[in-house]
Parts: C-alpha cells; structure tokens; sequence
C-alpha cells in the first residue's frame, strides 16, 4: 500500500522557493539546539555552527527577493508550501515541549 500523496506545492518564484527551504533548514537546526529537548551538547554545538551558514543563506534569499522587486510575502501561499514540507511538525521542535505535569 503507498503512503498518502501530498498536496502539490503551490505556484512560488525560484527566489521563495528558496526562502521557504532556507528558513526550513534553520528551523531544523533550531530544533537541534532547543535546549528544552534532550540531545547533547556536541549536536547542539554542530547544529549552531551550522545555523550561521544557513542564517546567511535565508538572509541572501530574503535580499533577492528584495531586490527583485518582491516586497511582500504572500503569506497564505508560503504557509501552504511550509504545511506541504511537513513545517508543521519541523517548526514544533523549536517550541517547549508539553509540560509533563500538567
């Protein structure tokens, strides 16, 4: 049986594209540094050595666009792209955990 097929990605310009991928690899690494979650201090430090060289990256992707003349951000259409890469769950990492307590 095969797995479910995701919605198609909508309709985004090379340089969103390459935002949203940025800022899904920087949220992957976040994720990998939360202190809040159990890992060790070397994946952690692996994970912040390499967040600087992602951070340029999303910064560079965000400066294209600008220069593009892309001013806005369509934020209905790059929130479906994010749900499509499964940011849903990427972007839950860098939040607290549940409280066990609670």
């Amino acid at each position: 049986m095969l797995p479910p097929e995701l919605p198609p990605l909508p309709a985004l310009t090379r340089a969103e594209a390459e935002l949203i991928d940025c800022y899904l690899d920087a949220v992957d690494l976040l994720g990998r540094i939360n202190p809040a979650r159990d890992g060790d201090t070397y994946r952690g430090l692996r994970a912040a050595q390499a967040l600087v060289t992602r951070a340029v990256a999303l910064r560079d992707a965000l400066a294209l666009m600008h220069r593009r003349g892309e001013t806005e951000l369509h934020a209905a259409t790059l929130a479906r792209a994010l749900r499509v890469l499964d940011g849903d769950r990427r972007t839950a990492r860098v939040t607290l955990p549940p409280d066990p307590g609670s």
